[in-house]
């Protein structure tokens, strides 16, 4: 054989094709959730998927409020932070988040499943997290996704 009968072929920004997800995460569980649509971000579900490329799909998430969390974790798990300041340290658990910013535990949980370098940073700003049933991206025409059909 003197060549290879196929090419690898690499995905890049230009030839990459971004469509929009529409993802309904009532009564889903966090953790599945958000491994789901990092998944997705990623792009690890097309067929042209590239390490080094964004070359996922744009997440719209509804319904984050009603999202849930099995066993104690909703009372027992605790979000840390730091303000940046001595004694600056602050705690959070789940169910206190939910009454606060309804949208931010679901986003803490996709980003913290996301690479931590620059292509985890881009990925982040295409992910659109909202509280309720409502979303202003009708205009994208996203496709409504069962989250047991992805992988």
């Amino acid at each position: 054989m003197e060549a290879l009968s196929y090419k690898t072929v690499s995905a890049s920004k230009e030839t990459v094709n971004k469509g929009w997800v529409l993802i309904d995460a009532e009564d889903q569980i966090l953790g599945r959730l958000s491994s789901q649509v990092a998944y997705i971000l990623r792009g690890k579900n097309k067929t042209n998927f590239t390490p080094h490329v964004d070359t996922g799909d744009n997440v719209i998430i509804i319904n984050a409020d009603k999202v849930r969390l099995t066993g104690k974790k909703l009372t027992d798990k605790e979000y840390v932070r730091y303000t940046g300041y001595p004694g600056g340290q602050r705690f959070a658990t789940p169910k206190e988040l939910l009454n606060k910013k309804p949208t931010e535990v679901v986003r803490l949980a996709v980003t913290r499943m996301l690479p931590k370098n620059r292509l985890g940073n881009a990925l982040k700003g295409n992910v659109y997290i909202y509280a309720g049933a409502e979303h202003p991206h009708a205009a994208q025409q996203p496709k409504e996704i069962k989250l047991n059909t992805i992988k």
